[in-house]
């Protein structure tokens, strides 16, 4: 009996190390990225990312908690807005904040404290394209170890960007609504 469970330990250890090595040999960065077109025109889209208040309205992560605590400081729009939030598991905890707005580009610092600490960059292009803007919602940071190994077992790729997919769905229904 002491012979088996020494060698469901070794095994066991062995492919922890096996995983953990595995992991490490994975990018240091992660990058997401979807885009939409939308008919209405940037400066309308811009109004509507610059203010973090009207999150709510089209964000998938925020609907993912009715109960969401929401805390803004800053300006009401553009550089050094920020909303704090505390949520369910689903949602987290963590703060967003416009770093740069310029007509073409929003860039947003995101500090997520849970579930999981992770300090990543969101980006949002805007592009013109006649009448409508092409939106691209970009999020990028690095990975460390824990986060290469959680990255093996969930598809990011497919979870985070089906999130942006929806939100950039819902983004175009108010962008357009407005007109």
């Amino acid at each position: 009996m002491l012979k088996t469970l020494i060698v469901i330990a070794a095994v066991l250890a062995v492919a922890v190390i096996g995983l953990l090595v595995y992991a490490a040999t994975r990018p240091n960065t992660f990058r997401i990225q979807r885009a939409m077109t939308i008919n209405a025109p940037v400066d309308r889209i811009h109004a509507i990312l610059t203010d973090l208040r009207r999150g709510a309205e089209w964000s998938p992560f925020e609907r993912l908690d009715p109960n969401i605590r929401r805390t803004f400081t800053g300006p009401e729009t553009g550089v050094g807005s920020a909303l704090s939030w505390e949520g369910n598991n689903a949602v987290g905890a963590g703060t967003l904040t416009i770093t740069d707005a310029t007509p073409e580009k929003i860039m947003l610092k995101l500090d997520m404290r849970r579930p999981m600490e992770g300090h990543n960059i969101v980006e949002y292009t805007l592009t013109p394209q006649g009448e409508a803007t092409t939106v691209t919602w970009i999020m990028h940071g690095p990975m460390n170890l824990i986060a290469k190994v959680f990255h093996l077992f969930m598809n990011i790729e497919k979870d985070l960007g089906g999130a942006f997919e929806l939100g950039l769905r819902d983004l175009k229904g108010i962008a357009e609504k407005s007109a």
